[in-house]
């Protein structure tokens, strides 16, 4: 290709995603905070012509709990820690439906998304499945993975892309996925620093390592040429780096974090690479003026890289086929 890329991915997760971490009371104004963030996201996206992936749990297309229960796979998640499966006792905290429960539907979402023609619609699983687990077996994941292409088939979603849930990709599933119609998913950054692990093989220190990245450029721009990508099937879109939300605390710095991805941004685009910028709605979910403010200086940034450059905005799913065809 001769221009560079600009993906843009989101976690859209709700409560599914941290179910097993964090209570109500500890992040409930951050999942409740996405139902004003996702038609700020659509607006602002319109806004800057940027083209978004937004990855979604299944079970967020369900309207109400009577839905949800009738369509769960018979092949469940056998993790050896019963805290990382939904379907052992998490279900009695969840609303009878989406207009009394903000942490677990979220239909009316997806029907905004479905407005802009521009973004995409991809899976994070059914259930916000764990690939790295201990327990749980490829046969399940293709259970999780066919509801999840079920339930948005069926409010006309067609799924082709994927982002496995806590970055935990599994080179021995790709299969699956390629087996099920997925052409594309999110790798994770080539550095030692972001190599997939589970939750017990991840340890403090690359956690505190991660953090000063997002700061001062310890593991490169992590750009990447799609020349690189063409090798396999499903298509890898790797990240190259994940938009840490705004933190009181630690706003002094925000001009280097800034800067750090609009140094990989402005790379990528001066050398025709792709450069995948990824988070989650609900890191947006407090803060939302100071979160968004920062989003529109990288879109800013956005906007002149791409008339000096050519630097173009682009789904996981699009940039695939475009691989896919001049390969």
């Amino acid at each position: 290709m001769n221009n560079g890329k600009f993906v843009i991915s989101l976690d859209f997760e709700l409560h599914w995603g941290v179910r097993d971490k964090k209570t109500f009371q500890e992040y409930g104004e951050n999942i409740r905070g996405v139902h004003t963030v996702i038609p700020r996201l659509l607006n602002t996206f319109n806004t800057f012509d940027i083209n978004a992936t937004f990855s979604t749990v299944g079970f967020l297309f369900f309207e109400n709990k009577a839905q949800l229960l009738g369509n769960i796979p018979s092949n469940l998640p056998s993790y050896d820690n019963n805290d990382f499966s939904p379907y052992l006792g998490h279900f009695n905290l969840v609303g009878d439906n989406y207009k009394e429960d903000l942490y677990h539907f979220a239909p009316q979402l997806i029907a905004e998304i479905k407005k802009y023609p521009k973004q995409e619609i991809g899976s994070h699983t059914f259930s916000h499945y764990y690939c790295l687990e201990s327990g749980q077996t490829v046969e399940q994941f293709r259970d999780d993975i066919t509801y999840a292409m079920k339930v948005a088939t069926k409010n006309n979603v067609v799924i082709t892309s994927l982002i496995f849930p806590r970055n935990q990709f599994n080179e021995e599933y790709l299969n699956v996925c390629n087996d099920l119609g997925i052409i594309c998913y999110r790798g994770n950054e080539h550095s030692w620093l972001y190599e997939a692990k589970n939750g017990k093989q991840e340890s403090s220190f690359r956690r505190a390592l991660r953090l000063i990245d997002a700061y001062i450029n310890i593991s490169g721009h992590n750009c990447y040429s799609t020349e690189c990508l063409k090798s396999k099937f499903p298509i890898d879109i790797p990240s190259s780096r994940f938009l840490r939300p705004f933190s009181n605390s630690l706003k002094i710095f925000d001009q280097l974090r800034l800067n750090r991805i609009k140094s990989g941004m402005t790379y990528a685009a001066k050398n025709n690479l792709t450069y995948h910028l990824w988070w989650h709605p609900h890191n947006f979910g407090i803060n939302q003026n100071e979160n968004f403010n920062f989003l529109e200086k990288i879109l800013e940034h956005y906007k002149l890289l791409n008339l000096k450059y050519n630097f173009q905005s682009i789904t996981m799913s699009n940039l695939a086929k475009k691989i896919q065809n001049e390969g």
